[in-house]
């Protein structure tokens, strides 16, 4: 195998990856499809998953809240029955949370935030680990934030879940690597899409400063003064699945332009 070879991952890989249907999820399920795996994406956004399999006729859909336990397992069942098993779970699915102080938050708010970003990531764990041993090269991707190293102020709840998803990584590429599964995050910074749109305007309104004002404000904390594309994450999910990464785990990766403050 060649340098070039080993950049890619081998075709044939049986790839999950949660929320898929948009942005940064779908960006990846379109690299391992191109990279010749059999991709399932879930999301919760079912015109979503129609989109992108009008788009991509090879990717298997289906509708799964990952912060729902039972529709966890029905999804692991079908990625099971589907795709014969699993040799690379994108732990992908995760919502922005609210933009506010701590005091002027709802504690529903938080709870949301903090049982899809966090909990739903150990929900879909629990039921994935069990098919990843099955496979000769399993490996797990997190996808977290540089929220995840950085405070975040007004964004509290989705940090924490953020930091916590660091901290799972590396505990568990502790666990899990005696039995050859490798485990990573990724930590994207100011992504291009419709999500950092919202937050940014959501910041805006709550410092009371124009749109325009803030989003410079966010570029600016970005030493390359630039947005991230989903394809540049989807790049680095591509890189830790080939043979190239096979001794890469424990770590978080930031994919940011180096994202100096948040």
């Amino acid at each position: 195998m060649s340098m070039i070879e080993r950049m890619y991952p081998k075709p044939g890989l049986r790839v999950l990856v949660t929320a898929g249907g948009s942005g940064i999820g779908a960006a990846i399920a379109r690299g391992f499809l191109d990279a010749g795996a059999q991709v399932m994406i879930c999301d919760i956004d079912e015109a979503a998953l129609a989109r992108i399999a009008e788009e991509r006729p090879a990717v298997v859909t289906r509708r799964a809240d990952v912060s729902d336990e039972a529709e966890v397992a029905a999804l692991m069942d079908a990625a099971k029955e589907t795709l014969g098993g699993l040799d690379v779970l994108v732990n992908n699915a995760g919502i922005a949370g609210p933009t506010g102080k701590i005091d002027e938050i709802s504690v529903d708010d938080i709870r949301r935030t903090l049982d899809v970003d966090l909990l739903g990531q150990f929900l879909v764990l629990r039921r994935a680990v069990p098919l990843l041993r099955e496979s000769e090269a399993g490996a797990i991707l997190n996808i977290a934030s540089v929220a995840g190293r950085l405070g975040y102020a007004l964004r509290t709840p989705y940090a924490a879940a953020k930091w916590g998803i660091v901290g799972l990584t590396q505990s568990l590429a502790k666990e899990m690597g005696p039995e050859g599964i490798r485990v990573n995050a990724i930590l994207p910074g100011v992504v291009r899409g419709a999500r950092i749109e919202r937050v940014i305007s959501d910041r805006a309104a709550a410092e009371g400063i124009p749109y325009a004002q803030m989003e410079e404000q966010y570029l600016a904390s970005v030493s390359l003064r630039r947005m991230v594309e989903p394809e540049d994450i989807a790049g680095m999910a591509l890189f830790l699945c080939s043979p190239a990464g096979a001794n890469v785990s424990g770590q978080a990766i930031s994919v940011c332009g180096n994202v100096e403050t948040i």
